[in-house]
């Protein structure tokens, strides 16, 4: 009979999953089933309905369902998707809009409020563009995840029954858009929607240059329940998933293994930019980043007050074990 615990995991299909996804990776003492999921599916089944043990869950709605404290779950350091957001602000090009400041006043889509790419995106607007988030008449167009009525006087309103944020751009009844991904309308170069960055790449070099911060999306969450009954859990899943992303980082150094013709190349050029572990999986190469998310998050409306990064994940995955040299 076995001794390892019974466990659930739902998680994104990313190459630095596999290793779980596979099997190839097992944490210590635990036999997992592995559902993948998208977001924002993944989120919402989590969310509503606790269906995992252990779940790659939102950023965004964490930090505001841990600044509500009626969630019992806590959470690992690991961080399987991180993504720049400069190249999902969106606008309308008959809108007159020629820079950042000129969203002030404006009507902007957005996916939810709590979404974390939408979360980031303000923030970034907010400190190093001066757009005043305030004085935007924000248009969601799905209901929130986790209920939610921002504070601090933002303007919010729903889209109308049965329309998408991204044609409503096209029509011309949004002037700009934060989108967790690329719409259609940008797949198929429509002259009526640009970004708001046209150099995508080189704005979000000089933010990661300047500030540190490659924008975190997803953690891994775990129900409370779970890690009172075995405390040592949160630890070795740390591990698992520290494992899963070398094995694939490990893989992605044999060209035979990616079908791009330059594609050791872009591996070099991120490891110049980001240098050598730009997906850390710990805690403390991710204070500050986590630090600022939860200033934007406070001054976003979605928690009431601030706290400190350490109070996000379970106290045994906050520091380094130590070890013999």
């Amino acid at each position: 009979m076995s001794t390892r615990i019974q466990l659930s995991l739902a998680c994104g299909d990313y190459d630095i999953n596999q290793g779980l996804i596979t099997g190839e990776v097992v944490p210590q003492g635990v036999d997992l089933t592995v559902v993948t999921a998208p977001s924002p599916e993944r989120h919402f089944r989590m969310n509503r309905n606790d269906e995992f043990d252990i779940c790659e869950f939102s950023l965004g709605s964490y930090i505001m369902a841990h600044g509500r404290g009626d969630w019992p779950v806590t959470a690992i350091p690991a961080f399987p998707h991180r993504r720049f957001r400069h190249g999902y602000i969106f606008v309308n090009t008959g809108a007159g809009i020629r820079s950042a400041r000129d969203l002030n006043g404006r009507r902007v889509g957005i996916r939810t409020w709590q979404t974390t790419a939408g979360l980031v995106a303000r923030g970034i607007l907010q400190d190093d563009h001066g757009v005043d988030l305030r004085s935007i008449t924000w248009v969601a167009q799905d209901e929130e995840d986790i209920p939610l009525q921002p504070g601090h006087g933002f303007r919010m309103e729903r889209a109308p029954e049965g329309r998408e944020a991204t044609e409503m751009l096209e029509a011309g009844e949004l002037d700009g858009l934060i989108y967790p991904e690329l719409p259609d309308s940008i797949r198929r170069a429509d002259p009526r929607v640009a970004r708001l960055f046209p150099d995508t790449k080189a704005a979000e070099i000089e933010h990661v240059a300047r500030t540190g911060f490659f924008p975190l999306m997803h953690t891994v969450v775990i129900r409370r329940a779970v890690v009172e009954a075995h405390p040592w859990l949160p630890r070795e899943l740390l591990t698992a998933f520290e494992a899963s992303k070398s094995l694939a980082f490990d893989r992605m150094r044999d060209p035979r293994r990616v079908s791009l013709a330059w594609f050791a190349e872009a591996m070099a050029e991120q490891h110049r930019i980001l240098g050598d572990d730009p997906w850390a999986y710990d805690f403390a190469r991710n204070r500050a980043g986590l630090e600022l998310m939860i200033r934007w998050s406070h001054e976003q409306g979605m928690i009431a007050d601030r706290f400190e990064p350490e109070d996000l994940f379970h106290p045994s995955v906050l520091a380094d074990l130590p070890h013999y040299v």
